[in-house]
């Protein structure tokens, strides 16, 4: 998708947001899909994404509903804030590299190549050739899935950005309140 649409949930459930990123991005995603009308089993990131495009009212009261299920859910596995979301989720990437120096096993970066020969292969494609009509969302599909994949895998090879890093360092300097939000 070309919009931000995780950071307009950030800004509305920031617990779901925050969520959708890591290791409990299947039970966000699913709470997500539950209160904007989606299915809950199987709703793609790409349909989350025009669910989110058209939230209604009533969707946006039902996604604040699911933001407090979902806070209950996380306390119950002592997740209480937004913090430890991200904490979680940079101990997850953290374990995954560490295991990738341990084992010496080159499948992810063999993925890496790939997925990368294949978002700008096909991008090229796209720049010299007419797509038919009946193929067109097949293919937005398709780039979007591959654009997805490739900023998760240069996130997991390259880190964070330095905007991120600064926020981290803000919040590590900073003095917690209330444990919410």
């Amino acid at each position: 998708m070309s919009w931000n649409w995780r950071g307009l949930i950030k800004s509305i459930a920031p617990m779901l947001g925050t969520a959708l990123g890591g290791p409990f991005g299947g039970l966000a995603g699913a709470a997500l899909a539950k209160a904007l009308g989606g299915d809950p089993t199987k709703t793609t990131e790409e349909e989350l994404a025009g669910l989110v495009q058209n939230v209604t009212p009533e969707q946006l009261l039902a996604l604040k509903s699911a933001e407090q299920q979902f806070k209950l859910q996380m306390a119950e596995l002592e997740v209480n804030s937004v913090k430890d979301l991200e904490t979680i989720a940079a101990g997850d990437r953290d374990s995954a590299r560490n295991r990738e120096i341990q084992v010496k096993d080159h499948t992810p970066a063999i993925g890496f190549y790939f997925i990368t020969a294949g978002f700008f292969g096909l991008l090229t494609m796209l720049l010299y050739k007419v797509i038919p009509t009946e193929n067109k969302s097949v293919l937005d599909v398709m780039v979007g899935s591959l654009g997805t994949a490739w900023v998760g895998a240069v996130g997991y090879y390259y880190g964070s950005t330095a905007g991120s890093r600064e926020k981290n360092g803000m919040l590590h300097k900073s003095t917690p309140t209330d444990g919410g939000v």
